[in-house]
């Protein structure tokens, strides 16, 4: 019988903007609906957040957690968005076993609800809210080789048609998005996007080389420029990770009026 994951890192945009009607966020809107209609519709949805860190990683183990409305100065409507999924303890579970068994000590936490990171995009893609799921944090070090081992320990998850989202963002320089538009940021953006998508698509690179790109990722041309700290480009990682492989596909939007990236992989295995 095969199992089969898909495995996708979002530019999650800013904050609920999303959902309140943005026209900065118009294409990421299409670009996450269209993706979830190509998708099979997961039995359970694991979510490493850009919006939680920890000394080590978390899992939120709870039966239904509460939302955490983690942004500031939005209109009212924002802190009344809802989003009723329920928890996946057993998926909690299973995450909290592949960690520990790769030698990553971590902890489940059963009253932590689920930020924006969670919440915006999935009401995006899956409006029912009527697929469990489970949030996983990043570890406050920041360090990439930590968040690639993160993904790599995911590899013994044993969950029938699990979807697995890293949700950041592929550029996250707050001061960028609000200041004037001119040729050299745009080009800044550019290049570090063109790098992203060389790194994680190109199927000529060795996993070795692809794996090393990542976990060097501040040579990147702009690196910095694009991610003066590096928390919305982490998830990307666990995906990698987690995947071992190019990605099966690149979807390119404009968000805030920045270029932004997201990578789908699709993993079968035989059980």
């Amino acid at each position: 019988m095969k199992t089969e994951t898909d495995v996708l890192f979002i530019s999650h945009g800013g904050g609920p903007m999303p959902l309140l009607g943005d026209p900065g966020h118009r294409e990421m809107v299409e670009r996450l609906t269209e993706l979830a209609d190509r998708l099979h519709k997961p039995s359970a949805i694991l979510v490493i957040s850009a919006h939680w860190e920890e000394s080590v990683p978390m899992i939120t183990s709870g039966a239904s957690p509460q939302l955490i409305y983690d942004y500031y100065d939005f209109p009212p409507e924002a802190y009344s968005i809802e989003y009723p999924c329920l928890g996946e303890p057993g998926l909690a579970r299973q995450v909290y076993q592949a960690l520990e068994q790769s030698g990553m000590p971590a902890q489940l936490d059963d009253r932590r609800g689920f930020d924006h990171g969670l919440f915006v995009p999935l009401k995006l893609m899956y409006p029912d809210a009527d697929i469990p799921c489970v949030q996983l944090s990043l570890v406050n070090s920041l360090d990439a080789s930590t968040h690639l081992a993160i993904g790599r320990a995911l590899q013994g998850l044993d969950y029938a048609n699990l979807l697995v989202i890293g949700s950041g963002f592929s550029f996250h320089n707050m001061r960028a998005f609000f200041a004037r538009d001119t040729p050299e940021i745009r080009a800044r953006n550019q290049a570090f996007e063109d790098w992203l998508e060389e790194t994680c698509s190109d199927t000529a690179l060795q996993e070795s080389e692809r794996g090393e790109r990542l976990a060097h990722w501040e040579r990147a041309p702009h690196a910095r420029f694009c991610h003066p700290r590096e928390e919305h480009l982490l998830p990307l990682h666990v995906c990698y990770g987690l995947a071992d492989k190019p990605s099966d596909t690149h979807i390119s939007a404009t968000i805030l009026g920045k270029k932004s990236g997201m990578f789908y992989w699709r993993m079968e295995r035989l059980d």
